[in-house]
C-alpha cells in the first residue's frame, strides 16, 4: 500500500515539474531569444540561453576556447561583412559589449536590413547608454534588451517577430563554419 502511494506521488511531482523542465524557447520571437550562438562544433543556432556560449564581450571564451575577437582576426570575411553591414572600423568593435558572436551578426542584420543606426541597437542590446551626439531615441541603451524588443523600441513600423528572425537566419548563415575558416 505505502509502496503505490510513494509511486503516485512521485508520477505527480513529474507530471507536475515535466512543463518547467521543457519550456525551453529555441525559437526567435523577438522576446528572450539572444539570437544565434556559437555551438562547441562550430555551428551556430538560435538558443534563448545565449550565456551557453559563454561570450561576456569581445573577450570572452566562444567555441573551442576561442574568444570572439580570436575568431574575428582568423575568419577575414566574416569580419569584413560585418565591418560593412554595420559601417564601425572594425569587426571587433562592433562586436564589442555583445553576449556572443551571432548577436552581433543578426544585429547587424537589422540594421542593414531596416536602414537603421546599427549603434542605437548595439546600445539597446548591450544595455550602454547612448551617447547624444549618436542620434539614438531617449533611453535608448537604459536596459538590456533582446533583438526583437530592439527592433520594437527602435523601429515601431516594422514587423520585429519577422526582422528578428530574418536576420537570425542570416546570421546562421554567415556564422556556417566559423571556426573552421583559418
Amino acid at each position: 500500500m505505502k509502496k503505490s502511494y510513494v509511486l503516485v506521488i512521485a508520477v505527480a511531482v513529474a507530471l507536475y515539474c515535466a512543463p518547467a523542465f521543457a519550456q525551453h524557447s529555441h525559437g526567435v520571437d523577438g522576446g528572450s531569444s539572444m539570437g544565434p550562438t556559437m555551438s562547441a562544433n562550430g555551428s551556430s543556432h538560435a538558443n534563448s540561453h545565449a550565456g551557453n556560449a559563454g561570450m561576456g564581450g569581445s573577450g570572452a571564451a566562444t567555441a573551442h576556447g576561442q574568444t570572439m575577437d580570436q575568431i574575428l582576426t582568423r575568419n577575414t570575411n566574416l569580419a569584413t561583412r560585418i565591418t560593412k553591414l554595420t559601417g564601425a572600423a572594425t569587426a571587433q568593435e562592433a562586436c564589442s559589449n555583445f553576449k556572443n558572436l551571432g548577436q552581433c551578426v543578426a544585429a547587424a542584420h537589422v540594421s542593414n536590413n531596416l536602414h537603421m543606426s546599427f549603434t542605437c541597437l548595439k546600445d539597446d542590446m548591450t544595455g550602454t547608454p547612448a551617447a547624444q551626439s549618436d542620434g539614438c531615441p531617449t533611453g535608448t541603451g537604459s536596459s538590456k534588451l533582446s533583438l526583437g524588443k530592439s527592433i520594437q523600441g527602435l523601429k515601431p513600423t516594422s514587423d520585429s517577430k519577422v526582422e528578428s528572425k530574418k536576420a537570425t537566419q542570416q546570421a546562421n548563415q554567415d556564422l556556417k563554419g566559423t571556426t573552421s575558416n583559418s
